[in-house]
């Protein structure tokens, strides 16, 4: 798809991969091809769950520094909106969505997988938010989605000291789902998602609009999300195969209609 950023299709599975060496930076390039291969994979009815990977020995180290150290606010202004709403997109696949990290990932690189619905991690695997240390804060998504992943607390310890967690920790405080052999990350992450590949397409599409549209209203505002996209899946094909098969004591068998 692009120099940087491919998305490969496989048995359901799409594949968003990162192919910047050495690190994977996250410069203005890979953002917009990231931006397009969040679309496409959203837009393709072939991929039914989507894997994030990183190629070669890390996830993404970061953003591209080098494009930092001479940007002026005025410019900032306007990339900065570009940048968040690259990874908003790949927040926004309306599917099932694990990242699968190996070596680094940090500042941007982190804030791409925190965009995930999941991670699993490396053994030997770094994450972390440095980004305190250049004198500047997240800017694509840290602050929010870490908040609300791990809490606020756990966040600000790791966002005001840019201090970086190993696997252990951040499988006890919520920022890794599993964590595995460096060699087994792919395929763990692959093995997360494959089950939703033959499930109904569209109610996991309500399942975490609802999720993650009620993070951000209050508890009555989410209730009433909830409420209409449960009403909506009685319009599917999925909804009377399911409830039929459950009738008939047998397995559905699911067309994403």
């Amino acid at each position: 798809m692009g120099e940087f950023v491919r998305l490969e299709v496989a048995d359901g599975i799409g594949t968003i991969r990162l192919e910047r060496p050495p690190v994977n930076a996250l410069n203005t390039r890979v953002q917009e091809e990231l931006r397009a291969a969040a679309h496409a994979a959203a837009g393709d009815d072939e991929v039914r769950a989507v894997v994030v990977h990183g190629a070669g020995k890390h996830f993404a180290a970061g953003a591209d520094i080098t494009e930092f150290t001479t940007v002026t606010y005025q410019e900032m202004v306007v990339r900065a909106g570009a940048l968040s709403s690259a990874f908003d997109a790949v927040a926004q696949i309306p599917k099932p969505v694990v990242a699968a990290i190996t070596g680094y990932a940090l500042g941007g690189g982190c804030e791409l997988a925190l965009a995930c619905d999941w991670r699993v991690i490396a053994e030997d695997a770094k994450l972390g938010q440095p980004e305190i240390k250049l004198g500047i804060i997240p800017g694509a998504g840290g602050t929010q989605r870490l908040a609300r992943l791990i809490g606020p607390a756990r966040a600000k310890d790791l966002i005001f000291s840019g201090r970086m967690v190993d696997s252990d920790e951040a499988l006890r405080i919520g920022l890794a789902d599993r964590v595995v052999p460096a060699d087994q990350v792919y395929a763990a992450a692959v093995d997360l998602v494959r089950q939703y590949t033959t499930g109904p397409a569209l109610a996991l599409r309500a399942a975490k609009q609802a999720v993650d549209g009620g993070l951000s209203v209050d508890l009555a505002a989410g209730l009433a999300l909830e409420s209409h996209l449960f009403a909506g899946l009685f319009a599917t094909d999925d909804r009377v195969e399911g409830t039929t098969a459950f009738v008939e004591k047998r397995a559905p068998k699911f067309t994403g209609k």
